[in-house]
């Protein structure tokens, strides 16, 4: 890929066109930045109701991933959806398109992304990895032109290699994981880790600076997370934190 078109790849995924949902209120204590990537969507329209009666701005990493409609994340049916998450002020960033795992780094410039579902593999070069991370942007873009994109990618599970990770950064984007007291646990057997738990120790543990991790819904977990989202984000909000989009250079 020439410099040329790196550079239209950045602009294009970088571009910022919708305002954030608010201002910081006065008082605050400090940030936390919420990250939301895709998954079962189940609780997707319950878990929006909850961010926009607190007006908390979230940063949306997105691919496509089946859900629980039998189709996918970004397939025609959800353009709605994510039309009006675009209105609401969200930002959004790549999740990979096809949400398999690096595996690892098979040579100079290449990368191996591997199915979880038994659906392959397949070794990435420079290009491969840029059309990876830039085709759920296109498919945001069809839905929602006027979507705040930042110039950020989050790898499934946060599992990256050093090659995955200096590739996406020749296409203009910077990993973003997230911190370990923002793992919100939502991914977990909820028979060992019911939502009262979680939510004690994610009040008691979450502070300034972290950045936060959740799904749409998670297929395998009993007992919804979207639960507890409510109390989790009042109790941040009486704590004095204030929810915030990340940063376009996004937080270390």
């Amino acid at each position: 890929m020439t410099a040329g078109r790196r550079g239209l790849l950045a602009a294009g995924l970088s571009a910022l066109a919708a305002p954030a949902l608010a201002q910081l209120p006065q008082g605050c204590r400090g940030q936390v930045f919420l990250t939301i990537d895709t998954g079962w969507s189940r609780e997707a329209e319950a878990i929006a109701a909850i961010l926009r009666r607190h007006a908390v701005p979230a940063t949306l990493f997105i691919a496509d991933e089946p859900t629980y409609r039998g189709d996918t994340s970004l397939s025609e049916s959800w353009a709605p959806f994510w039309r009006a998450r675009a209105a609401e002020g969200h930002a959004f960033a790549s999740h990979t398109w096809r949400h398999w795992y690096f595996a690892n780094d098979s040579g100079p410039g290449r990368t191996t992304f591997r199915s979880r579902r038994g659906q392959g593999e397949v070794v990435l070069d420079q290009a491969a990895l840029c059309a990876e991370l830039a085709r759920p942007i296109g498919a945001l873009r069809r839905f929602a032109p006027e979507a705040r994109v930042l110039p950020l990618w989050r790898a499934p599970g946060g599992i990256v290699t050093r090659n995955a990770v200096a590739m996406a950064s020749a296409c203009g984007l910077r990993h973003q994981g997230w911190t370990r007291n923002g793992f919100l646990g939502d991914e977990l057997d909820s028979a060992a880790h019911p939502n009262a738990a979680l939510l004690r120790r994610n009040l008691a543990h979450i502070g300034p600076g972290e950045v936060l991790v959740m799904h749409w819904g998670v297929r395998s977990r009993r007992e919804p997370f979207a639960g507890i989202l409510e109390a989790l984000v009042t109790g941040l909000l009486a704590r004095g934190l204030c929810f915030a989009l990340l940063p376009p250079e996004g937080v270390a």
